[in-house]
Order: structure tokens, then C-alpha cells, then sequence
């Protein structure tokens, strides 16, 4: 198939970027929409131009890396997918794509579809552990873990931090993502010691970050990849709640 592409070119963060338009022959339908990026880097290369910066690691769904904005969507028009699990199938020959990186305060443009995600880090640091002395694995059923609550921490463990959900938020809201990467750990005994301090100290730092507030438009969890639910930003909020009052009285 034959497409053209637009695709944002920012030279630094300081830099104030634009579309640049290119035109992509021969792309294999069964490609995927990194490979066909890899290709048009090949083909500006030939022509001496310089090649698109874009993330990518894995390609398998499962680092977050893939972090672009396909046609207003992030990581593109399929659902509980991920840029480097899209195939070029999902379009049509003679197509206008058009290529942005993920669109946030707190996710600084570095270079053309390149993010700065740092402010996802400093979220983590802030509490996305438990303290526990390291040694030998303890055996699984050493403590009883009902279903339900190891399934739903599962569930929210499956977050790969792409910020998806931040770049479809009108706000930029980062409590999907926060909410998950505290909520794996608030559902397991193993996380209850420090629950109170965690939450805290992660809403504190996505506040401090420049992450919006949350509106519970939903979008954040159609756009995830992972189907993270939004239950887990409720018990977020219950969570926080609980650890402010008990602040009060201690």
C-alpha cells in the first residue's frame, strides 16, 4: 500500500516543531507500524535526510516504550493495543496518517515523537515499592492470598506505564496510571505496612509533577493498552482519604 505520512519534527524541547509530509510506497499490510516507521527512516536516509526520532524496545507490548499519537489516538485506531503491536492491515491504501508523540505538560518533548517520561519515574520512587530485605524467593503459599485480590492486583500490575492515559486525558491526568502502580501493591498483604504512606507520597509527586486532575471522563482506561479498569482510580481515592484522616488523628 501506498500512504502518506505527517509526522511532527522537533528538533529539541525548545524547539517549537511542525508536520512534515512524506510519501511511503510498497508498505506490507502485514508490517507492523513500527516496521513501516523503520522503513520511511530507511527511505530519508537514502535521500540524506535526517531519520524520525521515535521510542521503541521491546516490540512485544510489553515495555511502554511505543509512545505515539496515530491519527488523535494514542497508540493508534485498535483497541487494547499498542503502537508495536498495530499492523498497517488496520489501514488503506492511499491513507493520510498523521504522527504525533504523546501530547502533555508533564511529558516534555525531547526530540520529534520522543517523550521525556521521567515524571513517571518520580511517581514510583515516590512509593510504587514495599520496603523489604531481599534474599531467597519465600514459597508462594507461605502467605494465603484470596483469589479475587491476587487477580485484581494482577490486573493492575499489568500497567506497562506507556501514558497512554495521560496523552487521551483532557487534563493529563496521571491517576490511572498512579492508581494502578499503588493499587498492585495496596491489594497484596505484603503492601499494607506502607499503604497509607504510598498513596501520600504518589499523589503528592503526580501532583508536583504537572499531571492534571482527574475528571473521570474515561479515557484514560479506552485508550490503555491493558484495560486497566477505572475501579482502581476509586479505590485510589478511598485509599487517599482514609490515609488523610488517619493523618489528622495521629
Amino acid at each position: 500500500m501506498n500512504l502518506t505520512l505527517k509526522v511532527w519534527r522537533q528538533s529539541g524541547p525548545k524547539d517549537s516543531g511542525q508536520f512534515e509530509t512524506h510519501l511511503i510506497e510498497e508498505v506490507s499490510e502485514d508490517s507492523s507500524f513500527l516496521e513501516m516507521m523503520d522503513q520511511l527512516n530507511e527511505q530519508l536516509l537514502e535521500n540524506g535526510i535526517e531519520p524520525i526520532a521515535f521510542d521503541h524496545d521491546c516490540r512485544e507490548g510489553i515495555c511502554g516504550m511505543c509512545s505515539l499519537t496515530i491519527n488523535g489516538f494514542a497508540h493508534g485506531p485498535e483497541d487494547s493495543t499498542t503502537t508495536c503491536q498495530l499492523h498497517m492491515r488496520k489501514f488503506n491504501d492511499g491513507d493520510i496518517i498523521t504522527i504525533e508523540p504523546f501530547r502533555a505538560r508533564a511529558f516534555p518533548v525531547v526530540r520529534d515523537l520522543v517523550v521525556d517520561r521521567s515524571s513517571f519515574d518520580k511517581i514510583i520512587q515516590a512509593g510504587g515499592f514495599i520496603s523489604a530485605r531481599t534474599g531467597s524467593a519465600p514459597d508462594g503459599n507461605a502467605i494465603p492470598i484470596p483469589k479475587e485480590d491476587a487477580d485484581k492486583a494482577m490486573d493492575a500490575a499489568a500497567c506497562i506505564g506507556c501514558g497512554a492515559c495521560v496523552a487521551s486525558c483532557k487534563n493529563a491526568s496521571a491517576m490511572l496510571f498512579t492508581s494502578a502502580k499503588a493499587g498492585h501493591l495496596n491489594l497484596l498483604p505484603q503492601g499494607q505496612a506502607e499503604k497509607d504512606a504510598r498513596v501520600l507520597n504518589m499523589v503528592k509527586t503526580m501532583d508536583e509533577s504537572g499531571f492534571g486532575n482527574c475528571r473521570n471522563y474515561g479515557e484514560c482506561s479506552a485508550a490503555c493498552p491493558k484495560d486497566i479498569s477505572l475501579d482502581y482510580i476509586a479505590k485510589l481515592n478511598r485509599d487517599h482519604a482514609k490515609a488523610k484522616i488517619k493523618n489528622l488523628f495521629s
